[in-house]
């Protein structure tokens, strides 16, 4: 098989990696790709991925008969639909699927169809009764976000009424906004591969996507992830049956069943799991800590899918444990800095060749001549390994000033939470 991933991030340089793994591909590129997998794979960095007609292009050109679509722009450009029209195989939501991501309202209202436990919300068009009902509720807290697809999780946690109203301004200006009760309990990410008769899920994470330690400060696209999360079997059947299953019956029965990846954002409370959002492609990071763990040959993982055989396939894990550690410029969520020569990284760490070190997943990171150069705000992910959480813990933090750039920052509490009282 002759493989084409589209993206150019961190878990795109993982997915990447996975690949590179497999005893049965004869080809493997990625458009447009990073100074990371241009190490594993070749690199097309003049294809648009957002482009079908590019990305079609290239596949005749390369020879390409698979193309992998794990992250967004791709998905929301049709670049799906326009190559199973032209005989390609993908893996990826097609059109009629991505309304459960990018439309909050259809989203919640499909739990609400298919009694999935989720928020309750309220989805406001003006400013005035937004405010009129936060008044109404003063001092409660909520969860804001963009009723339409929002990049890196952006969304305001407050019972602040003005924060809550400065966030929701500039974006009433263009779109709705979705208002959730704020819950706590355990946040995780629970990743499957689906195709039209059921799924195949993956050691589950949890992400921490704030900017500060203590999970405070501003929202992130993500700042670290631990896997897998430590939970009962208890726990995990609930959240099969209450809302994976649910999930995908009904997208059987309303017909935009797909064969690609749906990931689940989680909440597990002291009631039970809470559906919080749907992503219909994979999370970074938690795709970085997740594929170190995975020893199946993804080809046949996909040979399954392709064959409506995920539910009886046997995924193949490692038992250990990941903690990923995000690196991110000075300026990162709001306004990252760009264009500093990242120095660089250790040989030894730095192809993911070593099995004793751990993984190095570039993100936002670009070849200049001979430097490399930030070129987004997360950059570089560090993926410690190790028996257990707190050696990966270990791992990671021994490694993580590797990485090195001018106003370089990360958390320093990825995965703490799992192994300190």
């Amino acid at each position: 098989m002759r493989v084409l991933v589209l993206g150019s991030g961190a878990k795109d340089h993982a997915i990447t990696w996975l690949f590179s793994q497999s005893r049965l591909i004869s080809g493997l590129f990625v458009a447009k790709g990073n100074i990371g997998t241009d190490a594993i794979a070749t690199n097309l960095v003049d294809v648009d991925p957002s482009s079908p007609e590019q990305v079609y292009k290239a596949c005749q050109e390369y020879k390409i008969n698979f193309v992998f679509v794990g992250t967004e722009a791709p998905l929301f450009t049709g670049v799906i639909d326009f190559l199973k029209e032209k005989g390609i195989r993908t893996f990826g939501a097609p059109k009629n699927a991505l309304h459960l991501e990018g439309d909050r309202q259809f989203a919640k209202n499909f739990t609400s169809r298919h009694n999935i436990p989720t928020p309750g919300y309220k989805l406001f068009e003006d400013e005035e009764s937004l405010s009129a009902y936060l008044l109404r509720h003063e001092g409660q807290r909520f969860v804001l976000k963009k009723n339409a697809l929002a990049p890196s999780r952006i969304m305001v946690n407050s019972s602040d009424h003005n924060i809550l109203i400065d966030f929701a301004r500039d974006i009433l200006t263009q779109d709705s906004i979705i208002l959730e009760e704020s819950i706590s309990g355990l946040p995780i990410t629970i990743t499957v591969f689906t195709d039209n008769n059921g799924y195949l899920m993956l050691p589950i994470s949890s992400d921490y996507t704030r900017s500060e330690e203590g999970d405070i400060g501003a929202a992130t696209g993500g700042m670290g992830s631990i896997c897998p999360v430590p939970i009962s079997s208890i726990e995990k059947n609930q959240i099969i049956e209450s809302i994976i299953e649910p999930t995908l019956y009904g997208m059987r029965v309303e017909q935009f069943a797909y064969k690609g990846v749906l990931t689940f954002s989680v909440i597990l409370t002291q009631t039970g799991p809470v559906l919080v959002d749907y992503h219909v492609r994979f999370n970074d990071p938690a795709t970085q800590a997740i594929v170190p763990l995975i020893t199946s040959d993804i080809i046949e993982i996909l040979e399954a899918m392709e064959m409506n055989q995920l539910s009886s396939f046997k995924l193949q894990v490692t038992h250990q444990s990941t903690v990923a550690v995000v690196v991110a410029s000075k300026g990162y969520p709001s306004q990252p800095e760009i264009n500093k020569e990242v120095a660089p990284i250790p040989l030894s760490i730095r192809n993911n060749l070593i099995i004793a070190q751990p993984f190095v997943f570039y993100g936002a990171v670009s070849k200049k001549g001979d430097k490399a150069l930030t070129n987004g705000g997360r950059n570089v992910t560090i993926v410690g390994t190790g028996k257990n959480i707190i050696e990966a813990n270990k791992q990671a933090y021994a490694y993580i000033d590797s990485v090195q750039f001018e106003g370089a920052w990360h958390r320093r509490d990825i995965g703490n939470r799992f192994f300190e009282n």
